[in-house]
């Protein structure tokens, strides 16, 4: 029983690790410093529970205080799942810096419970130990089962528990497993043994008859294979109109479209996009660099018959929400390809009129790899010769807040003739975070012109005129701070 309860106790281990990504993704990204934060917090917890199990183990052996340590993880992995999403938008909201949000964040959430979870295996080689003689093999078989159910836990997470459940059930489905495991560890009878099960039970229904609540008044909260996912209708706080929303940050809105009008498109962002056929008139074919909704290539195809788009979407859960929720349907003109932005560049041998990208993590900052001047010669060379790329890019345009845009405009710099920024936020506010569009073209200059759409010409007349300071270096593959520059905090 004992091997069992360290071998479970392994897999619970992994699984809370890999499941406390998912929660902080939504909130803190998935950069760098949350993994760090994340792995760092995890084994300080760990090594403070080897601490503790030892320590009391030799004072007070007993399979009821294992099964005591056990439940507290237990309950302490339930208590991460309920308080989860009030304690990480407290911290995005109040926090001086994602540093810091990310080490209370867990040592909060995920600390607890992994320093119970770490006194298990000494506290276990106490009990299990019959003699000095046999101290080496005991504990090497121990850890060595601990070891090997968290190499379980690592690979039922990754490959299994997050393409069926949402980090909230996988959390909870932890703690449950963590429960039964307590009372068999302290030997409880059949009618402890059977309250706990029928407990697990009633909660499992509970959560599930809520998540169908939820469902049914149009609200849709998606873990799939790569982030959490926000669907629900709201409107638009310009028009008043009912919306569709698409979030993956709780405070930002990805996609979205008209419920009344859905192939008009609601975003500014993506309103710009349509410019493109203002830089390169009679443009046929277009690669979209990150999904979404699928508002904008839904429109092309609609307005151009003429037009092709291929769109590179890392995560199929989201091109299956947008077929559920944002009228995606299959087209011949149409090809979705779902894999990362930069292995499809670094393969692709097609060439394209419009390049657009459209990519962002939960930080709204486009992902490094796909920034970085190894990148833009890929998309330079996906390009006819009079192409052209628009990009999307969250970021000041002045100020400690504005070192990402000014790398990134000095990365398309190094490799395109022509370059040019066109912020959409306020003019009053060069300190503020805004969408701001980069387009670059292959060859020659952008068209004087304004285009006749009166929102379109007033895009085209906010061209930024001012040059950008040059105080940050070209991104390479190499070297790339994006995190650093993004979050504006060192």
């Amino acid at each position: 029983m004992l091997e069992l309860v360290v071998f479970l106790c392994g897999a619970a281990v992994m699984i809370l690790e890999i499941a406390g990504a998912r929660v902080l993704a939504p909130f803190l990204g998935t950069s760098t410093v949350v993994w760090t934060g994340l792995i760092g917090i995890v084994l300080a917890s760990l090594s403070l529970g080897y601490w503790l199990g030892g320590k009391m183990a030799d004072k007070r052996p007993s399979p009821r205080i294992l099964g005591g340590v056990i439940l507290l993880a237990s309950l302490f992995t339930l208590g991460t799942a309920l308080s989860k999403t009030l304690l990480l938008d407290f911290l995005i909201t109040y926090s001086s810096g994602p540093h810091l949000a990310v080490i209370v964040a867990n040592l909060v959430l995920f600390a607890p419970p992994s320093v119970f979870l770490g006194m298990v295996a000494p506290y276990a080689m106490r009990l299990k130990l019959a003699s000095v003689g046999q101290a080496g093999r005991t504990s090497g078989n121990l850890y060595a089962l601990s070891t090997a159910g968290s190499i379980v836990g690592t690979f039922a997470a990754g490959f299994v528990l997050i393409a069926f459940l949402g980090s909230t059930a996988i959390l909870c489905l932890v703690a449950g497993l963590l429960a039964v495991t307590a009372v068999f560890a302290s030997r409880a009878d059949m009618a402890g043994k059977a309250a706990t099960v029928l407990l697990i039970a009633l909660c499992g229904a509970g959560f599930t008859a809520y998540d169908h609540t939820l469902a049914e008044e149009g609200f849709h909260d998606v873990d799939t294979r790569y982030s959490r996912i926000l669907v629900f209708e709201s409107r638009d706080p310009d028009t008043g109109e009912p919306t569709r929303v698409m979030l993956t940050h709780p405070k930002h809105i990805q996609s979205a479209i008209y419920l009344d009008r859905p192939l008009d498109l609601v975003l500014a962002s993506t309103r710009f996009f349509t410019l493109a056929d203002h830089f390169v008139p009679g443009a046929k074919r277009t690669l979209l660099l990150g999904g979404g909704a699928y508002s904008y290539p839904r429109r092309l195809l609609a307005t151009n018959p003429e037009a092709t788009i291929d769109v590179v979407e890392l995560d199929p859960g989201v091109t299956e929400l947008a077929r559920a929720y944002f009228g995606l349907a299959e087209n011949p003109r149409l090809r979705i390809f779902h894999e990362d932005a930069r292995s499809f560049l670094n393969r692709n041998a097609g060439r394209y009129d419009v390049i657009l990208g459209d990519i962002f993590n939960a930080h709204y900052a486009v992902p490094f790899h796909v920034v970085t001047r190894q990148a833009v010669q890929r998309i330079f060379d996906a390009l006819n010769d009079d192409g052209v790329v628009i990009v999307n890019i969250i970021a000041a345009v002045s100020g400690k807040k504005g070192r990402f845009l000014r790398a990134v405009r000095a990365t398309y710099a190094d490799v395109f003739p022509t370059v040019a920024l066109f912020p959409l936020g306020s003019p009053n506010d060069p300190e503020g975070m805004q969408n701001v569009m980069l387009v670059a073209k292959k060859n020659g200059p952008l068209p004087d012109a304004l285009p006749k759409d009166p929102e379109l010409a007033l895009f085209v007349a906010r061209r930024l005129a001012t040059p950008l300071a040059d105080d940050v270096p070209v991104l390479t593959d190499e070297f790339a701070p994006v995190e650093r520059y993004v979050t504006a905090w060192w």
